[in-house]
């Protein structure tokens, strides 16, 4: 089974889980609060809870990545708020006026009233949560999270990995389809790229023209060598979609990259219009790693440093591109061309 989707399964158990722990809770304060007692509102709020959980956790997680789902996701903000919140709270209403746990267990039903206190109460916790949802898609879910824990709210050191992922060709491009024609291309290439960083647990730093920058921290970087991995899989996604480029921009969609490793120092700015920013020369550095694979027509470049902190680099067959001082920098970098996957039994190196 693929990285992606056991990593997509486990997320979907943990959704599952914190359902039923939920469903639990609230079953219990709403038998509480009508009858003085927990009575079976505990069994009875996990079923829905798992019932619930398991088809919006599915829907969110597996759903989206679907052809429909995508076009939902694509939609302006307001119609995709509508539209999420008119189907998830449907759903929620449905279980609790059908109440199908209280009939599982054989216990007679509720009074009318505590049904409606429940539907009001889903819709209204289903648009809260689904325009949390939305806005941590449009400003990522870990920003949106570091934002909320003020995580950088005083700047602080990080050691981390940055990927430039660059779009080839574009500006050839944007001169035959004109710049509305190229930005749909962008998007679109931007758009199958974000699920294998979500699957490598990568963060989108920015987007920069044609170009992506793509973000782990040292610890979340390292196993597997996942921003290498993640390289491969936007390649992958890319290759798969290349047949409707073809078909509306008459050209298939490749990209080139750049990895490096160091240190940053992360932190808040702005005053109105804030942002999470880093500053450090490992951003500088992995810039002009990305021109080295352009001018040497590299599909991924990589420096010695960050070779050297991945683990199962040893799974990629290297390409020796020899030391070089690059622009900026007094000393040389020694750097690598990742050529493709190999098998562990393989040397790492290219003679």
């Amino acid at each position: 089974m693929r990285t992606g989707t056991t990593r997509r399964l486990w997320l979907l158990g943990r959704v599952v889980v914190a359902g039923m722990l939920l469903g639990s809770t609230y079953g219990a304060l709403l038998n509480f609060a009508a009858y003085g007692a927990l009575q079976m509102g505990v069994p009875i709020g996990a079923i829905h809870g798992f019932l619930l959980s398991s088809t919006i956790g599915w829907l969110e997680i597996f759903g989206t990545r679907t052809r429909p789902g995508r076009s939902i996701e694509q939609a302006p903000f307001l119609v995709t708020l509508l539209v999420k919140g008119f189907i998830y709270g449907s759903m929620i209403a449905f279980v609790n006026i059908v109440e199908p746990g209280t009939r599982l267990l054989r216990v007679p039903l509720g009074v009318e009233s505590l049904q409606l206190v429940s539907v009001v109460f889903s819709f209204a916790a289903t648009w809260a949560f689904i325009f949390m949802l939305q806005i941590s898609q449009i400003i990522g879910g870990r920003t949106l999270r570091d934002w909320v824990l003020g995580r950088y709210h005083r700047p602080r050191r990080e050691e981390r990995f940055f990927l430039f992922v660059d779009i080839a060709g574009s500006t050839a491009l944007a001169e035959r389809i004109g710049p509305v024609g190229v930005h749909q291309f962008l998007n679109r290439v931007f758009v199958l790229a974000s699920d294998p960083v979500d699957d490598h647990r990568g963060e989108i730093y920015q987007y920069v023209g044609d170009e992506m920058v793509i973000t782990w921290t040292e610890a979340a970087g390292r196993p597997g060598g996942r921003p290498i991995a993640c390289f491969a899989a936007i390649e992958t996604a890319l290759e798969a979609g290349a047949p409707e480029f073809v078909r509306d921009f008459g050209i298939p969609p490749r990209v080139r990259g750049a990895l490096h490793v160091g240190p940053v120092i992360v932190g808040e700015v702005g005053g109105r219009k804030r942002d999470i920013v880093f500053h450090g020369d490992v951003m500088n550095t992995t810039s002009r790693l990305e021109q080295v694979a352009r001018e040497l027509d590299r599909r991924l470049v990589v420096s010695d440093a960050a070779i050297g902190r991945l683990a199962g680099a040893e799974h990629y067959l290297l390409e020796d591109l020899g030391t070089r001082v690059l622009r900026g920098r007094t000393s040389p970098v020694q750097i690598y061309a990742v050529t493709s996957p190999v098998s562990a039994r393989e040397r790492v190196h290219a003679s």
